[in-house]
């Protein structure tokens, strides 16, 4: 049995579970982080010190694995339970797997980073209370890396070609975050190539439970 501790509000949460149900996974989550705590308890912080999640926690005795950094565990679950076939969702070849880390790192470094800013204010704070600057600078950040993304996919169905892998589940759940910002709050431009990429992602049975939730 695989443990997944977090709440699936997260995105980095959202990678892991929709990793695992890619994978066929028999897994448990536990709820964990904002509303529902744990994340600072003494058993939780022996998990994983950061009081961050997600943390995952697989096999037991001196095979036992516990780690947490969302795509590092979508790594490990891939390179586990999908590293045989020349489709994997873990490349066989070098040149493959590392165009996916490189892509999984730019999700995490650099779109994230600037798509965050405007998801916090328009999803997760007050009308009231919400920073005009903060979001007019992460739209105006974020845009140009999704015309990136879309330049990059228009001559590939999946991030690395024909076949789904593991470098399409982080970029294609901040695709899920960024597309579903509240259509009264942000106009957003035409993206043909992530747009047909990331329906295609939402159609998948394991996306379900995960790319069709609202963001909150």
């Amino acid at each position: 049995m695989l443990n997944i501790w977090g709440r699936i509000s997260s995105i980095n949460v959202r990678k892991v579970v929709w990793c695992a149900q890619e994978l066929g996974l028999d897994f448990q989550r536990t709820e964990a982080g904002g509303r529902f705590g744990l994340v600072q308890t003494p058993d939780f912080l022996v998990l994983n010190p950061n009081g961050m999640v997600p943390v995952v926690d697989d096999g037991e005795g001196t095979a036992r694995v516990t780690l947490w950094e969302s795509n590092v565990i979508v790594r490990y679950l891939c390179a586990k339970h999908s590293a045989e076939s020349a489709d994997a969702f873990y490349p066989a070849a070098l040149s493959a797997r590392f165009e996916a880390e490189q892509w999984m790192d730019w999700q995490q470094t650099t779109l994230n980073r600037a798509s965050g800013g405007a998801f916090v204010q328009w999803i997760r704070t007050s009308v009231e209370d919400r920073n005009d600057a903060v979001i007019a600078h992460s739209v105006t950040a974020t845009e140009p890396l999704f015309a990136l993304l879309d330049a990059h996919l228009a001559t590939r169905r999946f991030m690395l070609g024909d076949h789904f892998s593991m470098a399409d589940i982080p970029v294609g759940c901040e695709a899920h975050r960024w597309f579903g910002l509240p259509p009264t709050a942000y106009t957003r431009p035409v993206w043909p190539h992530v747009e047909r990429w990331f329906s295609e992602l939402k159609a998948r049975q394991a996306a379900r439970g995960v790319l069709d939730l609202p963001l909150e």
